[in-house]
């Protein structure tokens, strides 16, 4: 079939051109067509389910919002993990199904339960399924500054910014955070409702019943027809405050008579503050699910600029997150490398094989396969990012293997005197590549195999490193097909007859090696003994070697999330934030603003406390540091928050601390997740946990989010007394609640604006828990009693929230580790918890986050690349026909294995995803190596030579492709190892592994394997049996 196919490409040349114009054409196409993101989309599919229930407690919303919404979810499948949250007014439940689920089958599902338990909520529950975005879909971030009011902002906000955004292809939605949501108020004076015997309950009906526009039909008039309009809806304050309440005798009372009716704002849940100045609004703009993050920037940016003259004099919007910027930086990482790989590999061919045309035709299938891979990843919706273009990265060395030794085959024909003088130059380059045909096609499917592993991984490394296996099979696919079609019709222009001749690189390389493989065959036993010493010191490197999951990247923004005491106002919150930023910016240069949110957010898809602030830095360039080490960065911020005791403190950047949270619902490295039926034991049994993990060598910024602390003012309301006065429960919880949290009474329409309609107690009761104790509510018939006849007050500390996975509750201590291995952490952790923490019956501990991670991928790889290693068996014991040569060549990668783990030890790098790839891509360099050395001995024996002059031959003569192939690898990864930008670090321990593997390997497979091969090489053929002689 391969000699088919090199017999096709050489007659018709011309189509192989116009076939190669063709790919030029479509990969160019494919590449400006690819998606560009940062990172993979890393995320599961995920559905969100956000209830709001204004003025009701955790443990409130916990029994009758998320308990009743978990009960029907729990049946699902392809259900992963069932997580919630219940905070103050708010049930946040997050779904996780298997990966390959689609999404929108999964929404359905969600929204049929949903709708099925929606009926039995309470009935001020109000939300559904949150927007189709992902952890990775917060793309834009930008505030609103100018000479107006926080209302004035928000309004602007929502009425024409984020409808306008909302039409922007890929944005799914547009979250509004900070200022104030306007609305009509109506504050009623509860004394005055007493005197006049009014309730509560009779003011809401009023206003529900008093707002409103409606068509009564047809009229005719003639020939013509009149349509009936019966107006009536509120249209401004005096409209709320002539409603008439109460009509005795010819006189009325209105709204105007008992309540105070001013323009006000909704109950606030959080705030947003800008660089230690005052309070900001700020829109976040999310991404839908797969949409491309550079082109929806792009749109969102010229949105905005289409905007801007409609917007008040001096108002303007200011982008302070940029993912594109991201996206761009990552990109330029890996393109740099790219380029300055592709130079090395150029300069290499030449110095390896003296003839710019051959030269020339080598190099030309690195752009030809990149331009190939495009195609593939454009088909299989692959977009470009980090860890995709980072496997092409990888690839560039080994793209050119197999032309490299087409090439070089074809070159040693053409130099041939004698017959093959007088044969067609295109006879001489068909017999030339189909001798090399079916090595080289084994060869690149030994790399093949050996990076499907890497496909098999799950989660978050499965969907890092997924991308990174895909183009390298991609890539090489495409450099075989082209080695064996392209490559042979352009020897056949641009190649001609001649004397070979050896580069200068070559001659000296040929002349350093003769004795180094005659001193090595000489002392046999000696070299045996250095490599076997190489392996026991390497197994013992191995054994210190600290464990991680994956290096942290740097996306080149900081997040500082505080956490303050559980019972503090949001007007407090606002004051220490500001507080904060002023110290940060006097003290750190390096900030150049700050932006703070703390709370929740409109859409409640991050819904903190209030006593959580997630404060984002917006830093200067790397160059006008004083130090341009972020680590530094980050303790000089430490230093600064020294002044403010009582504030916890971690470090996070954007991207990371949401995968953290779509991942195992926490921010952190590292996650302990304590599960229980009772939240006060939770508590502490948590505080006990974090003491324990702190002491740790390498914890830093160990935290458990404290669930306890809040001020709760309980009212026990008491049956029997409110029973006497015609009152029952819920007309005393629907009194207080309109009274401090305030109830909605309706919407009214201001143009296209919809603007709430709030009752809601005066400001001073919402100030002073005296006045509130004090307050006197209506009964049925009018007369007025005190609340504390009817309901015992006292003050009492309560949770924060209630945390619940698979319908069980838990609390979690979070911790980041620095300076030290992950795996070595958790283990002396482990050790010091279950020593010092011992946990009563019907609790238990699982350790997550990044260690989970890592846990799982080491189990994947150690069943699969066991797996791949078999299957390179059976390739090589087919190639050769001979179970000692598979094995022989196969004895070279532990050997190959022995540099990796030196260079890793050296660098003072970690065992990580990224360096077992990197074992993964050196495991297939080695084995080719070795099979390019053994089928030449083969072939030499097989013509009838010594087996002692076929090693020393044999070795000479394959000297220069084994070094070619071990040289351009990993001259092809150079530039990853020296690469600076976001990416980078987790390419280097990829480049640090196979860059060390390949000397040990190359060195072993030149002095150890000819010596091997002698030994082992070929059975020992049995003395025939002499022949009886006849009598």
């Amino acid at each position: 079939m391969l000699s088919r196919l090199i017999e096709f490409s050489l007659t018709q040349r011309l189509l192989v051109l116009v076939a190669t114009l063709l790919l030029i054409g479509a990969g160019v196409a494919a590449w400006n067509g690819l998606p560009i993101d940062a990172f993979p989309d890393v995320s599961t599919t995920q559905v969100k389910l956000i209830i709001k229930a204004p003025g009701m407690t955790p443990e409130e919303v916990e029994s009758r919002i998320t308990v009743p919404i978990e009960q029907e979810m729990l049946g699902i499948p392809h259900q992963r993990i069932l997580r919630s949250t219940s905070k103050y007014a708010l049930a946040d439940v997050t779904l996780d199904f298997d990966d390959g689920t689609d999404i929108y089958w999964a929404r359905q599902q969600v929204g049929e339960r949903l709708a099925g338990v929606m009926g039995n909520l309470p009935a001020g529950a109000s939300g559904g399924l949150a927007p189709i975005t992902t952890p990775l879909g917060e793309m834009f971030m930008f505030t609103i500054e100018g000479p107006i009011s926080l209302e004035d902002k928000r309004t602007l906000l929502d009425w024409t910014i984020r409808p306008a955004l909302r039409t922007v292809t890929g944005v799914a939605d547009v979250n509004s955070l900070g200022g104030k949501v306007r609305s009509f108020e109506i504050a009623p004076d509860p004394a005055a409702l007493a005197a006049r015997g009014l309730t509560l309950a009779t003011l809401q009906t009023a206003l529900e019943a008093n707002n409103r526009n409606d068509g009564a039909g047809r009229l005719s008039d003639g020939e013509e027809t009149l349509l009936v309009r019966a107006e009536g809806a509120i249209r401004n304050l005096d409209d709320v405050r002539a409603i008439v309440l109460k009509s005795d005798g010819g006189n009325v009372v209105r709204v105007g008579d008992v309540a105070a009716v001013r323009i006000g704002a909704l109950t606030r849940y959080g705030a947003v503050t800008h660089s230690g100045a005052g309070e900001a609004v700020e829109g976040l703009v999310l991404g839908l699910r797969g949409a491309n993050a550079g082109k929806v920037v792009a749109a969102v940016k010229q949105r905005l600029a289409e905007l801007a003259p409609q917007l008040p004099p001096g108002v303007t919007v200011v982008p302070f997150y940029d993912r594109s910027e991201l996206v761009g930086r990552a990109v330029h990482t890996v393109s740099k490398a790219l380029i300055e790989a592709i130079v090395l590999v150029v300069v290499l061919l030449l110095a390896f094989l003296g003839n710019l045309r051959a030269a020339l035709v080598v190099a030309l299938m690195l752009p030809l396969a990149a331009l190939a891979t495009f195609i593939a990843m454009r088909t299989v919706g692959l977009s470009a990012n980090l860890m995709s273009l980072g496997g092409l990265a990888i690839a560039i060395g080994m793209l050119v293997d197999a032309a490299v030794v087409v090439v070089e085959n074809i070159e040693t024909q053409l130099a041939e005197g004698g017959a093959a003088a007088r044969q067609p130059l295109l006879h001489l380059v068909f017999r030339a590549t189909r001798e090399v045909a079916s090595p080289v096609a084994s060869g690149i499917l030994i790399i093949v195999i050996v990076f499907l592993p890497l496909l098999t991984l799950e989660g978050l490394e499965g969907k890092m490193f997924g991308p990174v296996a895909l183009t390298i099979v991609f890539a090489l696919s495409a450099s075989l097909i082209l080695s064996l079609t392209v490559v042979p019709v352009l020897a056949s222009f641009l190649l001609k007859r001649g004397d070979a001749h050896e580069p200068w690189l070559v001659r000296k390389m040929q002349a350093g090696y003769a004795p180094l493989l005659a001193f090595a065959l000489a002392r046999s036993k000696l070299m045996v003994a250095l490599a076997s010493l190489s392996l026991v010191a390497a197994g013992g490197a191995y054994l210190v070697l600290g464990k991680a999951f994956m290096p942290t990247m740097d996306e080149g923004d900081i997040i500082m999330q505080l956490e303050k005491l559980p019972s503090i106002s949001l007007a407090q919150t606002i004051a220490t934030d500001l507080s904060v930023q002023q110290a940060v910016m006097k003290k750190v240069p390096e900030v150049k603003a700050i932006i703070a949110r703390s709370g929740s957010d409109e859409l409640g898809l991050d819904p903190m406390g209030l006593n959580q602030t997630d404060t984002f830095l917006v830093l200067k360039p790397r160059d006008e540091w004083r130090k341009p080490d972020k680590d530094w960065l980050t303790d000089q911020l430490r230093a600064v928050m020294a002044d403010f005791p009582g504030i916890a403190l971690t470090f996070t950047q954007p991207i990371d601390m949401r995968v953290s949270e779509m991942l195992t619902g926490v921010r952190g490295d590292l996650a302990i997740k304590l599960y229980g039926p009772d939240l006060d034991t939770l508590n502490r049994l948590a505080t006990q946990i974090e003491s324990v993990v702190k002491a740790v060598p390498g914890a830093e910024d160990t935290i458990t989010i404290r669930n306890e602390g809040v001020q709760y003012l309980k009212i026990q309301v008491d049956r029997l007394a409110a029973g006497r006065f015609g009152l029952n429960v819920e007309d005393v919880q629907n009194a207080l609640r309109s009274l401090l949290e305030g109830r909605i009474a309706g919407t009214v329409i201001e143009s296209t604006r919809r603007v709430p309609l709030l009752i809601r107690g005066p400001a001073d009761l919402q100030k002073d828990p005296d006045a509130f104790t004090a307050l006197r509510i209506t009964a049925p018939d009018g007369h007025s009693l005190p609340l504390a006849s009817v309901a015992k007050i006292e003050r009492i500390d309560g949770p924060v929230k209630v945390d619940r996975e698979n319908a069980q509750r838990y609390s979690v201590i979070q911790s980041n580790v620095r300076d030290r291995d992950l795996v070595g952490f958790v283990e002396e952790a482990r050790a010091a918890v279950a020593a010092k923490v011992p946990l009563p019956a019907g609790y238990r501990i699982a350790w997550g986050g990044q260690f989970e991670n890592q846990q799982r991928a080491a189990a994947r790889l150690g069943v699969v690349v066991p797996i791949a290693l078999g299957l390179i068996f059976v390739l090589l014991f087919s190639t050769f026909g001979s179970v000692r040569q598979a094995l022989l060549v196969l004895a070279m990668v532990p050997f190959a294995m022995v540099g990796g783990v030196f260079a890793l030890a050296i660098s003072g790098e970690y065992l990580s995803v990224p360096a077992s790839v990197g074992f993964i891509a050196l495991l297939g360099i080695a084995v080719l190596n070795g099979v390019v050395m053994v089928s030449y001995f083969n072939q030499l024996h097989a013509r009838g030579m010594p087996i002692g002059e076929v090693v020393v031959e044999g070795a000479k003569r394959r000297l220069r492709p084994v070094l070619m192939t071990a040289n351009i690898a990993a001259l092809g990864l150079v530039p990853l190892l020296f690469a600076t930008g976001p990416g980078s670090e987790v390419q280097r321990p990829l480049a640090i592994v196979v860059i060390g593997g390949l000397f040990s390997a190359t060195t072993l497979t030149l002095l150890l394997l000819p010596l091997l091969y002698r030994r082992f090489g070929i059975a020992p053929v049995a003395p025939a049996a002499p022949k009886a002689i006849a009598p």
